[in-house]
């Protein structure tokens, strides 16, 4: 009998607690007491605030395996501890943080010894189901129909809420906010800068039109149960023919018409792992970057290790090219000519360097624990000439590599400076070609004299040190966590925008900063602005600027 993906979600909640009813033999005499409820409870906060590091069947990645082997010898007090406070590795402390109570905490560290079970899975027929053109697209306008400067908007994460803000980065005023997916991880604009494409970690993906009156969601479409990553078809001749959304869960990439999201193609990326050959189920799609090359498509796939370039030329005869790399791949970008692409392997400490015009590995690079760039940092340094940084989670330092193999030979592809930061738990790196500064975060850092300001470098004189800032101070906001994330420079690059990350139930910011005078230029305030986090500047990111 087939079964449609509702009823499939339907017997996936019946399935997650089963194993209360029927344990294995193991996990039965010594797993801690939970009901169904509180494994309702928990499978939700497990979603929201964990898989993205541990895997839908708590596996690891970026974060340690959860899974009952494991967990059930750690004890219910130690994972307490571990949940509630966090480590200076990179996890956060849930409840020091205000994210979780402390009931929410002891259900998540008797949850975390419950056997998983996997979601259902979701194939072209379920993801087509989904699939909905909200306004046609003989309906859209065929010129712009509003007069903000397109170039120089923002696309703001409200992650709690499950919406975005587009912001007007000249008046510094929201022109709408738009509900999309959960806690969106990512906007993408399109080639020509006229769509907007946001996925939510709930795999919903938006595209909303930038040329309305007043921008709009005309198409969505849910591609699974756990997404991360969109781009857009960026080679001369197929700007704005396709997108590409990558899901967790289902492991698995799919391709889509760019102007209505209709699903095209879905291409599983279960397989072998890079450095173990071993078969790997939970093989999740992270970061996708758009080749300006070739009409290809890099597509991180986690668990495996592996670099697939795509070429979309050909969707019925799709060639792939497969580069092996270490583990496990997660974000990254390119570096300032846009040949190579500069892969973060988080959990082998390395970055790996794809030729994506030659279509091959370039160099792999040890760097320190746990790196995690988000695109990276471009910039020149007066000695070693063009590089590219990047921070990282689990150490206060960072990495800055020459990457220019033509005229800068003996630097290329090698950790030419080891910089510190202000503390580790870094998770964005920024610079920008008309700037002189190179800025960090740390909001995953468990002290709060940290997690609350954010670092900066001249990168002229980086022997200098870092300069803190306290950027969560200068937005006023009273009580709360308060974390400050993600550097986004605007069009000029002459501001750098900051989120004040505060909680659900408290008053959140973003913060801009003139990049010159490295003093507060602006604080956004809005009821609406609820736990902000990502924010994606339109010109910067349509041309991979970083």
């Amino acid at each position: 009998m087939k079964m449609s993906y509702k009823t499939g979600l339907a017997a996936f909640a019946v399935l997650a607690v089963l194993p209360l009813v029927i344990h294995n033999a193991y996990a039965a005499d010594v797993a801690p007491a939970i009901t169904a409820d509180e494994i309702k409870q928990a499978s939700q906060i497990y979603f929201e605030r964990c898989a993205g590091c541990h895997g839908v069947l708590r596996k690891g990645a970026t974060g340690k395996p959860l899974t009952p082997d494991l967990t059930v010898a750690k004890g219910t007090d130690y994972l307490k501890a571990f949940i509630g406070y966090g480590s200076p590795g990179g996890m956060p402390g849930f409840m020091s943080g205000g994210e979780l109570t402390e009931e929410q905490v002891d259900l998540m560290a008797r949850y975390v010894q419950q056997t998983p079970v996997a979601p259902p899975e979701m194939g072209l027929k379920e993801i087509e189901a989904t699939w909905k053109v909200i306004v046609q697209v003989k309906d859209r306008p065929t010129k712009k129909m509003n007069n903000y400067n397109l170039d120089n908007i923002f696309s703001t994460t409200l992650r709690d809420s499950g919406e975005v803000a587009i912001i007007d980065g000249d008046t510094k005023e929201i022109i709408v906010i738009l509900k999309t997916g959960y806690a969106v991880h990512i906007s993408r604009y399109s080639a020509s800068g006229r769509y907007l494409y946001v996925t939510g970690r709930d795999a919903k993906l938006s595209l909303i039109d930038l040329w309305m009156p007043t921008p709009a969601v005309v198409a969505e479409v849910k591609t699974g149960v756990e997404a991360r990553s969109v781009e857009t078809s960026k080679f001369k001749g197929w700007k704005d023919k396709y997108a590409i959304s990558g899901s967790y869960w289902p492991p698995q990439y799919v391709i889509h018409e760019g102007d209505t999201l209709k699903p095209l193609k879905v291409v599983s990326t279960s397989g072998i792992a890079s450095e173990t050959n071993e078969f790997v189920k939970e093989a999740r799609v992270a970061a996708i970057v758009s080749s300006h090359y070739h009409p290809e498509f890099m597509v991180n796939v986690k668990e495996t290790g592996k670099v697939l370039i795509v070429n979309y030329s050909d969707l019925n005869n799709l060639k792939t090219t497969t580069i092996d790399t270490p583990r496990f791949l997660h974000d990254g970008g390119f570096e300032s000519t846009k040949r190579y692409f500069m892969d973060a392997a988080n959990a082998s400490n390395k970055i790996a360097v794809i030729d994506i015009k030659e279509g091959k590995l370039a160099a792999t690079i040890d760097v320190d624990k746990v790196p995690h760039p988000g695109r990276g940092a471009n910039f020149i340094d007066p000695k070693f000439g063009p590089v590219w940084a990047t921070s990282h989670l689990g150490a206060d330092t960072i990495a800055v590599i020459g990457t220019d193999p033509v005229k800068h030979k003996q630097y290329a592809w090698k950790v030419v400076r080891t910089v510190k930061g202000h503390g580790g738990g870094s998770l964005f790196i920024k610079s920008h070609p008309k700037s002189k500064n190179l800025w960090v975060d740390a909001p995953l850092n468990p002290d709060g004299a940290i997690n609350q300001t954010v670092g900066v470098l001249d990168i002229n004189n980086l022997d200098k040190g870092v300069a803190v800032l306290p950027v969560a101070d200068w937005a006023n906001l009273g009580e709360g966590t308060k974390r400050v994330v993600q550097p986004e420079y605007n069009k000029a690059g002459d501001e750098v925008w900051f989120s004040v990350w505060n909680g659900k139930d408290k008053k959140s910011a973003i913060v801009v900063v003139d990049d010159k005078t490295r003093k507060l230029k602006k604080v956004i305030t809005d009821p609406r602005l609820i736990t902000p986090t990502g924010h994606f500047n339109l010109y910067n990111t349509m041309h991979d600027i970083y």
